[in-house]
């Protein structure tokens, strides 16, 4: 396979919102929000039956965020994502029929490690750059620096259990270069419509990763 490496959507977007929506009318207000606070990206998973219909909304109407397709379990969950215009697609576990959807598309495609068995797959099918899920529960960080020995080919994107509080640990690792989470944009925001307080709370975390930067710098 020759999938098309997830790694400069990375660089440009170190924090990759999950972001599940129940309603399709929310999709846009939620995007708007997100690009307000100065988050450029935003994964929208298959938890629900609007995911393919709130992608299409997002990339139409809201081009500036970079729109992906997340919790992808299958084929089927790949093409929807696909054709909806999603520019990535992320996955809890590993695929090889999701892989192959994305090689198929040339797209990124950030698969969901848990294991060195996992990693292995992964780099044999030249992806180099995985989500980490779930990262806290897994062992967190220090899991990941006993990874990086023997895979340091690999980047990762830690998912599950990041926040605010934590940001700065997972960003310092040189083998992290973004994290996913949904602490600025979770559903509980979005159904109440609290649009001004995901907002504020993305414009903190871009705030926090533009400190942890100067301090690396």
């Amino acid at each position: 396979m020759n999938i098309p490496s997830a790694m400069p959507l990375l660089t440009e977007n170190p924090i990759v919102p999950v972001v599940v929506l129940d309603r399709a009318e929310d999709s846009i207000p939620t995007a708007r929000a997100l690009l307000a606070g100065g988050i450029k990206s935003a994964e929208v998973t298959f938890r629900t039956p609007v995911a393919a219909d709130c992608i299409a909304a997002i990339a139409k109407e809201v081009p500036e965020i970079t729109v992906g397709a997340g919790t992808v379990i299958n084929r089927e969950q790949a093409q929807a994502g696909i054709a909806a215009g999603a520019k990535f697609l992320v996955s809890p576990g590993i695929s090889e029929e999701v892989a192959a959807a994305a090689d198929e598309a040339q797209m990124p495609y950030l698969a969901g490690v848990a294991n060195p068995t996992d990693i292995m797959v992964a780099a044999n099918w030249g992806l180099k750059v995985l989500k980490f899920f779930p990262a806290t529960a897994l062992g967190g960080l220090g899991t990941l620096k006993a990874f990086a020995g023997p895979f340091p080919q690999i980047k990762f994107m830690p998912t599950g259990g990041v926040n605010l509080e934590n940001l700065g640990d997972w960003l310092s690792a040189p083998f992290i270069p973004a994290v996913g989470g949904s602490w600025m944009a979770s559903a509980k925001l979005i159904n109440a419509g609290k649009f001004d307080e995901i907002t504020r709370l993305s414009a903190e975390a871009i705030a926090k990763v533009k400190e942890i930067k100067n301090e690396q710098a």
